[in-house]
């Protein structure tokens, strides 16, 4: 079963070091991420998905292989190119995988402008090492499916890096 963490940051760009950390870890087998995704409200309010996945790019080159290889069954494999891209496009625009899309969009919502949160979903961790990692990046626990003694944890790393501001 897979865990959603959600946490909030000051800036955009925090929340990616954030993420690029966690890819790095993934890397390192110390964490399995099914999904994260950064959840950007902007100056002006509009919310921005920043995916880790771009399933539009990789059904157009699935949709274009096969769409070439139909093609030239039929003697025509440039149409098919074109046909079969343009499928995968929009197959792979209409998949959602990973973190519900419009949960992320409500949850955004509720962010100041100009802020950010990012959004995890973790099949597997090992808990101290990801916790000793992103601690220093702090930020504020949104919403997890942790229990509430884990949850505790993480809200109690991540405050330990932020400093009082007066």
């Amino acid at each position: 079963m897979a865990t959603l963490v959600i946490i909030g940051y000051e800036s955009e760009v925090k929340a990616e070091e954030v993420r690029l950390a966690l890819i790095k870890l993934q890397k390192d087998y110390l964490i399995d991420l099914a999904d994260a995704v950064v959840v950007v409200r902007d100056a002006d309010g509009k919310v921005k998905l920043r995916q880790m996945y771009n399933l539009t790019a990789a059904g157009a080159v699935g949709g274009g292989f096969w769409g070439t290889l139909v093609g030239i069954l039929f003697l025509n494999p440039l149409f098919g190119l074109a046909v079969g891209a343009g499928a995968g496009a929009i197959s792979g625009a209409l998949q959602d995988i990973g973190i519900n899309d419009d949960m992320m969009r409500k949850m955004a919502e509720t962010l100041k402008p100009g802020t950010a949160a990012l959004c995890v979903l973790v099949r597997q961790m090992t808990e101290d090492k990801v916790l000793d990692e992103i601690k220093p990046f702090g930020g504020t626990v949104i919403r997890t499916s942790l229990s509430h003694e884990d949850e505790d944890k993480l809200r109690a790393a991540l405050a330990a890096t932020q400093t009082p501001t007066a």
